[in-house]
């Protein structure tokens, strides 16, 4: 009997010793700003101090109570400002978040087959499940809201496709034209775009392993999917890849791609099964014949970069001058922590492309590498030339070779 008032009295004391609130030190050791960055903290260490809170609200210094996300792999996440070489203070303690508007997401827009599209507040991007357009696409965005659901239900409205298709039987031609114009994504309506080519490349940023020659062994679409985080501030995802043949090996690719609220990067890890001995890795950025010498890149920075002018080759012929002048500049590129073997050009001109711009790293599983796009056309980020977007990627590679140390107490 004395045991058990002895233990319950002891439950009760440490519950009175819980803290009221946990304090989270972000230190950034970088020599850049970082203004809107997701950092994450382990959930079961934050609620141990809490005396088991389960439900958490995470505040700034003033006590503004900040998005919060709980993840599949049990981080805490919470976007944070911290200056060059700078401290931030965050504070966590047991309550009801609000319910937050979400500024990641993604899908399998099942209304076009097999496509799989995610987004955050800056970029958007997708992949397909057929056919011979194996890299990342992008959409440009010149807005924070997400757009994809909208796109996708504009570019397949029933009944406007109906009126198009009727002007276009009856020989009205240039009206049907302009009415598949007013709502298809291709066209730039205020908010953004599609208006990137990928084909049988790399596209915005997709890996592929190098063969024992020197060329790439390209990928084929995905085959299967998991998400593993649906915000409001990551998007995580699983992506399986069928068995493609390397090197006399059969193997079979998984990638895991993150984005985060505010980033113009996704964080990718890439894990091949079957594959034995050693291995390099290339990653990049499709290089268009419309701007075959705009590409940037960094050995021992850690990225490439390209300027691409878009297709305009999916407008009538009648447009297509006209039209090319809304699509700006579409900005890629790829980022790394890890030591680089190599920066380079890879030349092979396939019609549409002269070839990629990439870096090659050796394998490791789990390689890990990011990959981005901005567009010259979006008022918020400032990613007018070339310049300004190849500094972006020095001090994003800035960023990833010096994570922010986040301290709980």
């Amino acid at each position: 009997m004395r045991k058990i008032i002895f233990l319950a009295a002891f439950i009760g004391a440490a519950a009175s010793y819980a803290a009221d609130r946990v304090t989270v030190k972000v230190n950034n050791p970088a020599d850049v700003v970082r203004a809107s960055e997701v950092v994450e903290v382990d959930v079961k260490t934050v609620r141990a101090k809490l005396g088991n809170a389960q439900s958490l609200v995470v505040t700034d210094a003033d006590g503004n109570e900040l998005t919060s996300q709980t993840t599949h792999d049990g981080k805490l996440l919470f976007q944070v400002g911290v200056a060059a070489k700078g401290t931030s203070i965050y504070y966590v303690k047991a309550g009801t978040p609000k319910k937050y508007d979400a500024k990641v997401k993604g899908r399998l827009f099942t209304e076009r087959g097999d496509e799989f599209g995610w987004e955050n507040d800056r970029v958007a991007y997708r992949i397909y499940g057929h056919g011979a357009a194996v890299g990342y696409d992008l959409f440009n965005k010149s807005t924070d809201e997400l757009m994809l659901d909208y796109w996708y239900a504009s570019e397949q409205n029933k009944e406007m496709r109906s009126v198009s298709k009727q002007l276009h039987d009856r020989g009205y031609h240039d009206l049907a034209d302009q009415v598949y114009n007013a709502y298809c994504y291709h066209i730039d309506h205020g908010k953004g775009m599609d208006c990137y080519t990928v084909g049988p490349t790399l596209g915005g940023g997709a890996d592929a392993l190098v063969n024992a020659d020197g060329s790439l062994c390209m990928p084929k679409c995905y085959k299967a999917y998991e998400i593993l985080d649906q915000g409001p501030l990551r998007f995580k995802v699983k992506l399986t890849y069928p068995e493609i043949e390397f090197n006399g090996q059969k193997v079979t690719e998984t990638r895991i791609i993150t984005l985060d609220a505010g980033s113009q990067f996704n964080k990718v890890s890439v894990s091949y099964e079957g594959l034995t001995g050693a291995a390099q890795i290339a990653s990049g950025v499709v290089v268009h014949k419309q701007n075959p010498a705009a590409y940037v890149m960094s050995k021992d920075n850690g990225y490439v970069g390209y300027e691409d002018l878009g297709d305009a080759s999916v407008y009538n012929k009648k447009y297509q001058d006209e039209l090319a002048k809304q699509m700006g500049r579409i900005y890629v590129g790829t980022v790394y922590a890890d030591k680089l073997s190599e920066a380079k050009f890879m030349e092979k001109n396939n019609g549409i492309a002269v070839g990629h711009a990439v870096a090659i790293a050796n394998y490791t599983p789990g390689y890990t590498y990011y990959f981005g796009t901005g567009w010259s056309k979006n008022p918020n980020t400032g990613f007018e030339t070339l310049g300004k977007w190849e500094s972006h990627l020095a001090d994003m590679a800035k960023k990833v070779r010096k994570p922010m140390k986040v301290t709980v107490k």
